[in-house]
């Protein structure tokens, strides 16, 4: 893997976007993990307007630490980094109180978990128009292609995606490369929506290095019955994953009308 070529490609990239689409630069939620951190770093390397936004609800205290301290490292080292913090903990709790939080408890805790990341989708689009910039994701191939481990019109609601033609690993990489904070490198990747400890891998049942092997098998062709054990669960894990997803990773459906019902009579 060619680090330096892929970042430059990819600043080049977003440089390109940026004076096409005629805006300022960019705007990113920064969580605390790494593929927030390694896209952060990639849009601070255009030289464009790079607006940074922590947006805690309920947050954990390391993902809070490390959020500033990726923030930080940027601001000292690019003068281009602008940064905002809008703590939503008020707002998701208001919109709690005005809801239903009937039924089961792990399916209002899920659609609980999506409301946060479509009231950060909320506010990183607030900023965007207010200053004219555009929003970049931060999903990684195997979250954005593989499982479609996002929330639809949350952490998936973005302008362009960077880094979404790299697995996970290939993202540590580049992290390495951009002197990403060791803290951010060596956290266990979480989405935080919970307000718990648990991890991606907790939630998934599989980790990354596995997802993108199976990912790989999958492209290849293989099918299930050719695995055993625990290559054999975690290729189910993903394919579960996979189908179930669908919705999020293929364009939405649009109802084409027949040609004849709006022809005039």
């Amino acid at each position: 893997m060619q680090t330096e070529k892929i970042v430059d490609h990819i600043v080049n990239w977003l440089k390109d976007y940026a004076t096409q689409a005629k805006v300022n630069g960019f705007v990113v939620g920064i969580s605390g993990g790494i593929d927030s951190a390694v896209t952060s770093t990639l849009c601070a390397l255009t030289g464009l307007d790079i607006l940074c936004v922590e947006m805690p609800i309920h947050q954990a205290p390391s993902h809070v630490s490390r959020a500033v301290e990726h923030i930080t490292q940027l601001s000292n080292k690019f003068p281009n980094i602008r940064e905002t913090r809008v703590d939503l903990t008020p707002v998701f709790e208001s919109f709690k109180t005005e809801v239903s939080l009937e039924g089961q408890d792990a399916t209002v805790a899920m659609a609980l978990a999506n409301t946060r990341a479509r009231l950060r989708m909320s506010a990183l689009y607030y900023y965007a128009g207010l200053q004219d910039l555009l929003v970049a994701g931060t999903g990684n191939k195997v979250e954005d292609f593989g499982v479609g481990f996002f929330t639809k019109y949350g952490d998936g609601g973005v302008d362009l995606s960077p880094i979404a033609d790299l697995m996970k690993s290939e993202v540590y990489a580049l992290a390495k490369v951009l002197n990403v904070p060791t803290s951010i490198i060596k956290a266990t990747p979480s989405d935080g929506l919970f307000g718990d400890a648990r991890s991606d891998e907790d939630q998934i049942g599989a980790s990354y290095p596995e997802l993108e092997w199976a990912m790989k098998m999958t492209n290849l062709g293989k099918k299930v019955e050719e695995f055993s054990d625990r290559e054999k669960e975690v290729f189910t894990i993903y394919s579960s994953y996979n189908k179930t997803n669908k919705h999020k990773m293929d364009p939405i459906p649009v109802c084409k009308i027949p040609h004849n019902f709006l022809s005039k009579n």
